[in-house]
């Protein structure tokens, strides 16, 4: 059942994006060559903590952090380790939310570690075009299709592959709410969008092959190929004025 949330919760849902946003971009700043993934996980948990929120991750049927950290041919769902040393030239994929006030936000984004790669920052420029692309088509009345199919024709037209075993998804009350929402399709099909609700829209792209497998660790996802892959996701508000990205870190703008 598709959860619409009413003025007071989604001002509760902007609280909960803001610091998951504001922790997004603390993660951002460190990272760099010679850092931990652990160190990144720890210093973005204390700034949720100290926001009166608590990660929506930790503990998240068994996740052993508060924040994935994702690196290179890593998908989603990498698990910062104190052993994992962020190296020149790597992409670095972070997704994270905070849960404040019974509301949960969720963002990520990739970030380079010095100079990366041609063939990376036009995955992660194309990566990102398409997250803005499918958040555009966040309209009531059109359909999740709509975002769906905006967003792989931006990821398709630059070369690259869309993962298609992994989707976006409602959030509320609960971190994955219905409906889901695929970062591939045909437009006008799917759940009406509808003011009230509040989704997270997620690009996972591929440089080569849509081909993803579960590590050992039960968790991380990679590449089959071993390409890189890039991930950008915003928790939108539908509103009857247009789409509100609710994970904006403050007055200076978003990620």
């Amino acid at each position: 059942m598709i959860s619409l949330k009413n003025a007071a919760e989604m001002d509760c849902m902007r609280d909960a994006c803001r610091i998951s946003a504001q922790a997004l971009r603390l993660a951002g700043s460190l990272v760099r060559p010679g850092v931990t993934t652990a160190a990144i996980d720890r210093q973005v948990e204390e700034f949720i903590r100290s926001q009166g929120a608590v990660p929506s991750f930790l503990h998240y049927n068994g996740f052993p952090a508060s924040t994935c950290i994702s690196i290179n041919n890593e998908v989603i769902h990498g698990i910062p380790s104190h052993s994992r040393v962020i190296h020149e030239g790597d992409i670095v994929s972070v997704d994270v939310g905070a849960v404040y006030r019974g509301f949960n936000g969720d963002n990520a984004a990739t970030f380079p570690a010095g100079q990366i790669s041609d063939e990376a920052q036009r995955l992660m420029d194309a990566t990102k075009k398409a997250l803005y692309a499918g958040i555009e088509k966040a309209q009531a009345g059109l359909r999740i299709g709509d975002i769906s199919a905006a967003v792989q024709a931006v990821v398709e037209g630059a070369g690259f592959d869309v993962v298609t075993s992994y989707v976006g998804h409602g959030v509320g009350a609960d971190m994955h709410e219905e409906p889901e929402v695929p970062n591939f399709g045909k437009a006008g099909h799917g759940p009406r969008l509808c003011a009230g609700m509040t989704i997270a829209i997620e690009p996972m792209v591929n440089a080569k092959g849509r081909a993803v497998k579960v590590l050992q660790n039960g968790w991380t996802v990679v590449t089959r190929t071993g390409s890189l892959s890039a991930h950008f996701e915003h928790t939108v508000a539908i509103t009857p004025d247009g789409p509100e990205i609710l994970t904006v870190a403050g007055e200076d703008g978003r990620l």
